[in-house]
């Protein structure tokens, strides 16, 4: 314990001209009489630690001391590359991991970049969840991130789209943090299919996509490729990892396919310019894309695209942003509760310029379905 805390005075004092005691004592989390201590200690091991005393005192290294205790262990180069995502650090159980990888590249840059990870912390960062919602981090993420950077197999019982509790020994190959929410993409031990895990649309590859926080819990799976029981005191069984697995591309795929595969329902509307611009930014992108490829405005200026959706109902309250720039052309009952809302807009809005109060005793109807 002593010895890491000495190695890591000796490499927070290399990556700064000096410290004062009351900062290496917040930084090693003890008191600044054990920083005194420790540095009588490392003076005596060789290690030219000095002080100076007096109000703007502090301790140094001196004749530019450089310790070459500054290597990587695996955990921590895996870290510094997710550095940029301290939060999912955190709930992944590697921030210390992290926050050592840092200090240790600090400490081995030149006097003239020591500077660099402060700029850039202060010039780019990475905030992954979505607006409008409170993350909640799974209770078992940080077992499945241990699982995954030990490449370790595991029994998980999780709830599949049926809300049936499913057991399955997984061979989890990465982790996607998409939105605030946490996925697992894994294969199943075995090579047996895990249809309770796919999309309609998804092919029928080894790999599958699992929401993290409908697991309910995780054991390490008894060694071997052969699905072990359910809490056995196995050591994981470490699987040969799937080399042309490729994270980023299988997210980017299979994300594609989940987004076509609710969109179940057809609309067709007529907009005008400034309608088909904003099209995109109130509906799926790719859909509106799709729509408005080829299409000509007419004679005076509009398109009428069809439109895929995932439903009437989210068709309603998506589009209805886009006010008299769109006209629902299609289908009826759409149309029927765009008219509603016109009405009901018109006689709002015109009795506000007349004075009068609209008559509120007739709800508005609910969408269709």
């Amino acid at each position: 314990m002593r010895a890491a805390r000495l190695i890591r005075m000796v490499l927070l004092l290399q990556s700064r001209p000096s410290m004062t005691g009351a900062e290496l004592a917040r930084e090693l989390e003890v008191s600044e009489r054990t920083v005194s201590r420790d540095a009588l200690a490392l003076s005596e091991a060789g290690v030219p630690v000095y002080a100076d005393r007096g109000r703007a005192g502090g301790y140094r290294l001196v004749g530019g001391y450089r310790t070459r205790l500054t290597g990587l262990g695996r955990s921590e180069a895996e870290a510094l590359f997710l550095s940029g995502l301290p939060g999912a650090l955190r709930d992944m159980g590697l921030e210390d991991a992290a926050s050592a990888a840092r200090l240790k590249v600090s400490a081995a840059l030149l006097p003239s970049l020591s500077d660099a990870p402060h700029t850039a912390a202060q010039r780019f960062h990475l905030d992954a969840p979505g607006w409008y919602s409170e993350p909640e981090t799974p209770p078992l993420l940080a077992e499945l991130a241990d699982a995954v950077w030990r490449d370790r197999r595991v029994t998980v019982a999780y709830a599949n789209r049926r809300g049936e509790r499913v057991e399955r020994v997984l061979e989890p190959h990465g982790l996607v943090l998409k939105a605030g929410v946490w996925y697992l993409c894994a294969r199943v031990a075995g090579g047996g299919e895990d249809a309770s895990s796919r999309t309609d649309s998804a092919p029928s590859g080894p790999f599958r996509v699992y929401r993290i926080d409908r697991f309910s819990a995780v054991a390490p799976a008894a060694p071997g490729p052969a699905p072990g029981v359910f809490g056995s005191d196995g050591d994981g069984g470490v699987f040969d990892r799937d080399p042309d697995f490729d994270l980023p591309a299988f997210w980017e795929e299979r994300a594609a396919q989940f987004a076509r595969s609710i969109l179940r329902s057809e609309v067709v509307l007529r907009l005008t310019e400034e309608g088909a611009r904003r099209l995109p930014y109130v509906t799926d992108r790719a859909a509106a894309r799709e729509a408005l490829a080829g299409v000509e405005p007419d004679g005076e200026g509009m398109v009428t695209v069809t439109l895929l959706v995932e439903s009437t109902e989210v068709a309603y309250v998506q589009l209805l942003s886009l006010g008299p720039d769109a006209e629902v052309l299609g289908p009826p009952g759409l149309r029927t509760l765009f008219a509603g809302a016109a009405a009901r807009m018109a006689e709002q809005y015109g009795a506000r310029l007349s004075g009068s109060r609209p008559d509120r005793a007739s709800p508005p109807p609910a969408p269709p379905g």
